[in-house]
C-alpha cells in the first residue's frame, strides 16, 4: 500500500511538470505570433565601442532605412519585414562594422551598432584624406568628430585597391599607429610620421626639433624602446641640440648625424650600462687629415692657427712652395665641415614605457 502510493505520488509531480512546460511553451508561441501580428512602432539605436566619440549618430542610422519607402520598417507588420535585408543595409555604411537588428516585446526595432576603430590618419600626396582601421580598410573624414590618432603624411596612392607593396606599407602604417596610440608616451610624443618616397618612415618630435630616421615599419616596439634609452642615457647628458638626425633604424645602435659646424660634446655615460659615442671613421695615423678628424670629434682647447699666419714669406723658394702647403691643410681641414656622426650603442638596461613613463 506504502509502495503504490509513492508511484502515485511521483506520477502527480511529475505530470505537474509536463503539464507546466507545456503550458509555457503555449504561452511562447501565443506571445510570438502577437509580436509577429503586431506593428513596428519605432527604432531605436544603440552604439557599442570602445570610444564615447562616434563618427555616426543614430539619426544616421535611421535615416539609412526610413529614406526608402520600401525598406522602411515603422508601421508595417512585424512578420512582413526582413532583418536580415535591414542589417545588410546598415552594415554598408563605411563607420559601421557591424550591426545586430531584432524586435522587443514593445514591438519595436533596435538596432546594435559596433563602429570602425581608426588607428591611423592618412594624407596623400593629393592632399586626400581618410583613416585605417586595424584591418586596413579605408574609412572616411567625418565632419562631426576628428580621431585622435597618429597621422601619416605622403601616401603613394589614392585608389581603394592597394597593390601589394601599397598593401604592405598600408599593414606597417596600421601597426604603427596602433602600437603609438596603446603607449601615452609616444602617443604624445610622436604627432605626425613623414612616408619617404623609399617607403619609410620619418617624424619629427615634440621635444627637440631633430628628424627621427625609423627606417621601414618593422621591429616597432624595439626601435621605440631603443629610442627611448637614447633619450635617456644619450641626450639628457650630451645636450638635446646637438644632432640633427637620429636614425633607429640600425640594428642594437643609433646613428646621429652632429649639427654644421658644431663639434660634439663627449657623453657623460657611465661605461657599465652605455658605450661610449664614437666618430664614424676613427684615426688611422698622426698625419695632418688625422688631426682634422680629431678636431672634428673633440672641441680643441685652443682656436687653431690661421693658415695665413702659419705661413710666412721667408725667401723667394718659400713663397713659391706656400701654395702647395695651403692647399694640403685646406684638404686637411675639409672633414672638419662635414657633418659628423656619433653612434650610441644601449646597453642591456631594460626601458620602462609603460604609462608611469614621464617624459625624459
Amino acid at each position: 500500500m506504502a509502495k503504490t502510493t509513492t508511484i502515485l505520488k511521483r506520477l502527480s509531480a511529475l505530470l505537474l511538470w509536463v503539464l507546466a512546460f507545456t503550458g509555457f511553451i503555449i504561452l511562447l508561441v501565443a506571445a510570438n505570433k502577437d509580436k509577429d501580428s503586431g506593428i513596428c512602432k519605432g527604432i531605436q539605436v544603440k552604439f557599442e565601442g570602445k570610444d564615447d566619440n562616434f563618427f555616426i549618430e543614430a539619426k544616421d542610422i535611421r535615416s539609412l532605412l526610413t529614406k526608402n519607402k520600401t525598406l522602411n520598417p515603422v508601421g508595417k507588420p512585424i512578420r512582413d519585414i526582413n532583418i536580415k535585408a535591414l542589417e545588410a543595409v546598415v552594415d554598408q555604411d563605411p563607420w559601421v562594422k557591424n550591426a545586430e537588428i531584432y524586435f522587443t516585446s514593445k514591438q519595436e526595432l533596435h538596432i546594435k551598432v559596433t563602429q570602425r576603430e581608426p588607428v591611423a590618419r592618412v594624407f596623400t600626396f593629393s592632399g586626400n584624406s581618410f583613416y585605417f582601421d586595424e584591418a586596413a580598410e579605408r574609412i572616411p573624414v567625418s565632419s562631426r568628430y576628428a580621431a585622435r590618432v597618429p597621422v601619416f603624411t605622403g601616401f603613394p596612392t589614392d585608389v581603394e585597391k592597394l597593390q601589394r607593396t601599397d598593401s604592405l606599407l598600408a599593414a606597417q602604417i596600421v601597426d604603427m599607429g596602433s602600437f603609438i596610440s596603446k603607449d601615452p608616451f609616444w602617443m604624445a610624443q610622436v604627432e605626425q610620421l613623414m612616408i619617404t618616397p623609399d617607403r619609410k618612415f620619418e617624424f619629427i618630435p615634440k621635444l627637440g626639433d631633430q628628424v627621427i630616421v625609423f627606417g621601414e615599419g618593422m621591429d616597432i616596439e624595439k626601435k621605440f624602446t631603443k629610442l627611448l634609452a637614447f633619450y635617456k642615457e644619450g641626450l639628457n647628458k650630451v645636450g638635446w641640440n646637438n644632432y640633427t638626425r637620429i636614425n633607429v633604424a640600425f640594428e642594437n645602435e643609433v646613428v646621429c648625424t652632429r649639427k654644421d659646424g658644431v663639434a660634439p660634446l663627449q657623453p657623460a655615460i657611465p661605461k657599465d650600462t652605455v658605450k661610449q659615442f664614437m666618430p664614424d671613421e676613427p684615426p688611422i695615423g698622426d698625419n695632418s687629415e688625422d688631426t682634422a678628424e680629431k678636431t672634428a670629434a673633440k672641441p680643441p682647447e685652443h682656436p687653431p692657427v690661421p693658415v695665413k699666419q702659419a705661413v710666412k714669406p721667408a725667401t723667394t723658394k718659400a713663397k713659391a712652395k706656400a701654395p702647395e702647403k695651403k692647399v694640403k691643410q685646406e684638404k686637411a681641414a675639409a672633414p672638419a665641415r662635414q657633418q659628423p656622426k656619433a653612434v650610441y650603442k644601449p646597453g642591456n638596461k631594460s626601458v620602462n614605457t609603460s604609462k608611469k613613463q614621464k617624459t625624459p
